[in-house]
């Protein structure tokens, strides 16, 4: 197998772009969970965001006008969710399925002269002493301020619910809506605060699809990026720090299955390689706390690992149909959550107690 034509570093920089527009989503839907909502309209929003940033920036001829606006449109349309869900009290989880279906189909219709337009270039941040130094500057200064923007935020929003007293009422929110009411906190005004913030991320999120890393308008172009994001906030287990590794996995999946079609390689070999990364990753972490259940783990997946070399060595000209290739980041999505899934105790514990419930101040 040859794999001369995928270079590491044009690798990693494609995966942390194509992870930004995760990054944004995830921390914002955080931070609303956080507050005891669940929000499942992440992908409405990102695609408001998508076709505002980018008319914006057409008509304005500046991306960072269509940035602002995004995020504006973003917050708009969640905040219709946080008067629905807060004030009328209707179903979360209905609420942003209908949030999806009204932000998808409001995009098509406000898109629609802008297909096959090319949005105007958002300037890469540019250091000349280092960008000249080989490997690091390819890898530190690759990138446009948005990239710079969304991990700062991700620290930002650590900081704020584990070091400020704002975070840590927001999160006695999220924990029991009731208890904080009675010591005189405004649920409804904290949660609806988060949920415009979740909001604005999502909006750009959405404006950086369209804005960067395409740079053009199509109808559906967050393709399901929304609710990856909403499987990131489950595997980071609550806690921002994680969103990055969550977006970055994802992201990188989503690369790697893209080079791998453009590369026509022998796809049972690269699974093999993964698996094998992936055994020694859990073989390493915490190997002080190796037990019966976690070296049974590491000896399946290198059992995996080892059946997928053999099967590339027995057909080396095996290749994977592009259309099953693209499968590949939604059934990862699938994997993960199902084998976090598998430990409830640990998934009770990290949740926000009260997610998902109802809050009415005469209860």
């Amino acid at each position: 197998m040859d794999l001369s034509a995928l270079d590491p570093i044009a690798l990693i920089v494609s995966l942390i772009v194509a992870a930004t527009p995760l990054v944004l989503a995830a921390t914002g839907e955080l931070v609303v969970e956080k507050s005891g909502v669940l929000n499942l309209g992440v992908e409405g929003m990102m695609i408001m965001g998508a076709v505002t940033g980018f008319i914006a920036a057409i008509e304005t001829g500046t991306p960072l006008a269509g940035f602002a606006l995004a995020a504006l449109a973003g917050a708009l349309l969640a905040l219709i969710f946080g008067f629905l869900t807060q004030v009328l009290l209707s179903n979360q989880v209905a609420t942003g399925l209908a949030l999806t279906l009204f932000g998808l189909g409001l995009a098509a219709l406000l898109g629609q002269s802008y297909t096959g337009m090319r949005a105007p270039q958002t300037p890469r941040l540019t250091l000349p002493e280092i960008d000249n130094i080989p490997i690091v500057g390819d890898l530190l200064f690759s990138y446009d301020w948005v990239v710079y923007f969304a991990l700062i935020l991700v620290a930002l929003v650590w900081v704020f619910l584990n070091r400020t007293r704002a975070g840590l009422i927001l999160r006695a929110v999220g924990e029991n809506h009731d208890a904080a009411h009675a010591l005189g906190y405004r649920v409804v005004s904290i949660r609806l605060a988060a949920i415009a913030f979740g909001g604005a991320c999502a909006g750009l999120g959405g404006a950086y699809l369209s804005l960067v890393r395409v740079p053009s308008w199509s109808e559906g172009m967050t393709a399901g990026i929304g609710w990856i994001a909403l499987a990131i906030v489950v595997f980071a287990s609550w806690k921002p720090a994680r969103v990055i590794l969550g977006a970055w996995l994802f992201g990188g999946v989503t690369i790697l299955q893209l080079n791998i079609q453009a590369a026509n390689l022998n796809v049972l070999a690269i699974a093999a390689m993964l698996l094998a990364a992936t055994a020694v990753l859990m073989l390493v972490t915490r190997i002080h706390r190796l037990d019966r259940r976690r070296v049974v783990r590491v000896m399946f997946v290198a059992a995996l690992a080892t059946l997928s070399l053999v099967l590339a060595l027995g057909f080396p000209d095996f290749r994977l149909d592009s259309a099953y290739l693209s499968m590949t980041p939604y059934l990862t999505t699938i994997v993960v959550l199902v084998a976090i899934s598998g430990d409830r105790a640990r998934a009770a514990l990290n949740a926000p107690a009260s997610l998902g419930r109802v809050f009415h101040a005469s209860t």
